[in-house]
């Protein structure tokens, strides 16, 4: 069973923070695991083009657009599960009990209603995309899903923004790094020492990494 989270809030929006959210997905997925029930779904809402209202509204405009948003995504998925700041201008929410399609038809339902009813000022021409991933659908902990989502909101965008995609097996990509000695004899004892491979340690870091600066 998901709960509300019990951590500090976001002191912008008032929302749980993201460690909060990770928390509150992981007791989730236990819960799941240990009761063979539903499955736990999160949706990743990110607003479109927000760096640029940023830029020609300024900061203050921004702020109010992320404050707004989220008492619109508080109401909107009120009886679904908890809302969270994620990070910069993307949200996260839980829903409880719902497998992935279940949980499409929701979030697709919430962003049909954003852009049809009438909202606060703030709101008017923002637009929002939206990754939805799953347990047990698309991985087993917090981290591997929210990354699955965060690849959906990617093709969400490119897509032209504006819609609501599912995670989906993602293709891997080589590209090419150079790193010091140091910092690969450090991943190599951090490796052993998690017992999990550099390559997802490499991974979880750039999630980071996206997330801090919002890309």
């Amino acid at each position: 069973m998901v709960t509300q989270p019990t951590g500090g809030t976001d002191p912008l929006t008032g929302l749980g923070r993201y460690d909060d959210f990770l928390k509150t997905f992981s007791a989730g997925i236990a819960g799941a695991q240990s009761s063979g029930g539903c499955g736990v779904s999160m949706a990743l809402i990110d607003i479109d083009g927000f760096g640029a209202l940023n830029v020609a509204s300024g900061r203050a405009a921004g702020d109010e657009v992320l404050k707004a948003l989220a008492r619109f995504l508080g109401t909107a998925f009120a009886d679904s599960g908890p809302v969270f700041r994620y990070g910069g201008d993307a949200y996260a929410v839980l829903l409880d009990g719902m497998e992935k399609e279940k949980a499409f038809l929701v979030v697709e339902q919430v962003r049909t209603a954003y852009v049809e009813e009438e909202k606060e000022p703030a709101l008017k021409d923002v637009r929002v995309s939206i990754g939805v991933a799953a347990y047990p659908d698309d991985g087993t902990q917090a981290l591997d899903i929210a990354r699955k989502a965060s690849e959906a909101l990617y093709r969400a965008k490119v897509g032209g923004g504006n819609k609501v995609c599912l995670a989906r097996e993602e293709k891997m990509v080589t590209k090419t790094s150079h790193y010091t000695q140091g910092q690969l004899h450090g991943l190599s004892r951090l490796a052993k020492r998690k017992k999990i491979g550099e390559a997802e340690l490499l991974r979880e870091a750039l999630d980071d990494l996206l997330r801090k600066h919002n890309a």
